[in-house]
């Protein structure tokens, strides 16, 4: 068991801490250093030995119980858990597994307050009409159709509703097609899957959304990003960038970006879209949050502006109704979207009917259109009370962006302070939030973190960011003490 006090971790890992301890516990079982039925010294013990934080050590913990490496016993602690005589020898997983980069899935414990997820408020769902219309759905005479396998393209009555969308928008041309995915998580797998299959280099923003960094980097893409400011993208470096790499994907979220909020303006849109034909890059916009505008006038989409057609769109109803049923879709070139749709028949035949003629009822009867606006008036007060709150509550220096719609902005705490420590502390007062290392390739951003704003009331968000503010406000003052002790230089 003493070799649990003395586990080697590296706090400038990229793997985060509580990772470490886990792992380093799993050796220790698979090496029998510690037996089945031992106990696990208590968190707070544990913590001390190591010098960690003890949300640290419970995190660990937490995911070790998960993997059913340990129990927990109210009143009695932790223990390595026991396996029967009678079974086999199990198979050494994590000796055969190989490493999948999965921080996301245990970002961080639940909170009381979490800033930590981009998602609408659920006591804001329409519920009533949902149930009432998916009831007519269910009962209709296309049910069993519903039911039945379907296109990989996705059910033909929604994307026929969301192409002539499109087309009154003017945003689809008449060479796009659309392929309706599960959510705009797939819509990247995919295109990753389809235009970085070679290690082909492939540029977007930093900070950047989480989703996207792990999607290119699991598909081998050659990873160059380009850093974010009030106004979005760097443009000046992005050109210079694009001249450099030749790249051939360029993604970009031009609206109230993932993490920051920030939105590009029209005349860098412009721009853009002029820089990515003269250097035949393909240009994808992520067009999530759009609709989730505040303040201010709309701004036309990267592919609206497209007088050539080449542009890829992807949109979600995520953001704007229900998270939980996974359907967004891809604007593109005809060719596209047929090399797309049989990715997508190879990995999962096609996406879930059920809930895309739900949707399709949703849209129609008027009832979207109705939540958008509520979404709307919510959203505003929130954006309003998170912005004041964190004038209010963060320390002198912090600085943080300002966005006109969307769910997120983003902080960037003042020297020394760093994100993952001060996480720490506001998690033993029921607060949490992502910090900025999950939104890069490259940097590590230890001062920056992404407040999500979206979920919560506005007195929870106020709450939040007044015990964010106080944490930050104690570690500054514990800083400037112990800098104060520390003894000056002789003099020789």
């Amino acid at each position: 068991m003493s070799d649990l006090f003395h586990l080697a971790l590296n706090p400038a890992s990229e793997t985060p801490v509580y990772r470490q301890v886990a792992n380093g516990i799993t050796n220790l079982i698979a090496s029998a250093a510690i037996a089945p039925g031992d106990r696990l010294p208590p968190t707070r013990e544990l913590a001390g030995r190591l010098g960690l934080n003890r949300t640290t050590v419970s995190a660990a913990y937490a995911l070790l119980e998960e993997a059913g490496l340990i129990e927990g016993h109210v009143g009695r602690g932790s223990f390595v858990a026991k396996r029967e005589s009678h079974e086999k020898p199990a198979m050494n997983w994590e000796a055969i597994l190989p490493h999948v980069e999965s921080d996301l899935l245990h970002p961080v414990q639940k909170a009381e307050i979490s800033f930590a997820n981009s998602r609408p408020a659920e006591d804001a769902f329409p519920l009533a009409p949902f149930r009432r219309l998916a009831k007519q759905v269910i009962e209709g005479p296309e049910a069993a159709e519903i039911l039945q396998l379907g296109s990989p393209y996705g059910y033909v009555p929604l994307r026929r509703y969301l192409l002539e969308q499109a087309n009154a928008a003017g945003i689809a041309r008449d060479g796009d097609d659309l392929v309706i995915t599960n959510g705009c998580q797939q819509a990247l797998d995919l295109l990753a899957r389809l235009f970085t299959p070679g290690g082909e280099t492939v540029v977007f923003e930093d900070p950047v959304y989480h989703g996207l960094v792990r999607v290119f980097s699991r598909a081998g893409a050659n990873i160059v990003s380009v850093g974010v400011g009030e106004s979005g993208i760097d443009v000046t470096r992005l050109e210079e960038t694009l001249e450099q790499h030749r790249p051939r994907l360029l993604v970009l979220t031009p609206s109230f970006q993932n993490p920051t909020g920030a939105t590009i303006p029209i005349d860098y849109r412009k721009r853009i879209v002029e820089m990515a034909q003269r250097f035949a890059v393909v240009l994808v916009e992520n067009d999530m949050y759009s609709e989730l505008r505040y303040h201010g006038k709309p701004l036309p989409t990267l592919k609206e502006l497209d007088e050539t057609g080449n542009t890829i769109l992807l949109r979600s109803y995520s953001k704007v109704s229900f998270p939980g049923l996974r359907v967004g879709w891809v604007i593109a070139p005809r060719a596209v979207i047929g090399r797309l749709a049989e990715i997508k028949q190879i990995s999962d035949l096609h996406s879930d009917q059920l809930s895309q003629a739900v949707l399709l009822r949703f849209a129609e009867s008027g009832e979207l259109a109705h939540h958008i606006e509520r979404t709307r008036r919510a959203g505003r007060e929130r954006l309003i009370v998170v912005l004041r709150a964190c004038a209010n509550y963060l320390p002198v220096g912090t600085k943080f962006t300002r966005p006109e719609g969307g769910m997120s902005l983003w902080v960037e705490l003042p020297a020394p302070l760093e994100a993952e420590t001060l996480l720490s502390r506001v998690q033993e007062r029921g607060v949490s939030y992502l910090p900025g290392r999950y939104f890069s390739a490259r940097r590590s951003h230890l001062r920056g973190l992404r407040i999500s704003f979206g979920g919560l009331t506005p007195q929870q968000i106020t709450r939040g960011i007044q015990i964010i503010g106080e944490a930050a406000a104690r570690e500054l003052k514990a800083r400037a003490e112990e800098a104060s002790f520390e003894p000056a230089a002789a003099l020789v």
